[in-house]
């Protein structure tokens, strides 16, 4: 029976994770879609580091909540996980901006400082996700069928 158990937790693990992921995925490609275009048109890249955060911010609370997690999380934790999040983005690609100004193509400075968005959040992936396990969207109660299960002793 403890194996068996073994095996559905690292399912149900694999299924969050793969869950995440997806989310993740989806709310990754609205926020990057934002940030390329509001920085290919010019807009700071403090500005569209905001920008793309709200794109993505939306979709991955909801898809987590709803599909990933299947429950409300603690609102406070969470705003403070993807605001901490965010202002390490806009601090990334700004210093990025900065170093990329000498080069003359747009096109190239627009890959570099859209990557450098793209790669803190793929840092910040696995610290999130054990965050947002953890702290936002953790069980508070007990599953109702670990409380029916009688416990031998």
């Amino acid at each position: 029976m403890r194996v068996l158990t073994k095996a559905y937790l690292s399912r149900s693990r694999l299924l969050l994770w793969a869950k995440y992921s997806a989310s993740s995925v989806i709310a990754t490609v609205v926020s990057q879609l934002a940030f390329a275009l509001c920085y290919w048109f010019g807009t700071a890249a403090i500005v569209a580091s905001l920008v793309a955060w709200i794109s993505g911010v939306v979709p991955n609370y909801l898809l987590n909540r709803r599909w990933t997690w299947g429950r409300t999380g603690q609102k406070l934790p969470y705003t403070i996980i993807v605001v901490a999040s965010a202002v390490i983005a806009a601090v990334v690609t700004s210093v990025a901006d900065h170093l990329v100004q000498p080069i003359e193509s747009h096109a190239w400075q627009t890959l570099l400082v859209t990557g450098s968005y793209l790669a803190t959040y793929a840092v910040l992936f696995i610290v999130k996700f054990v965050l947002f396990d953890r702290l936002v969207f953790a069980k508070t109660v007990a599953d109702p069928v670990e409380a029916r299960t009688p416990v031998a002793t």
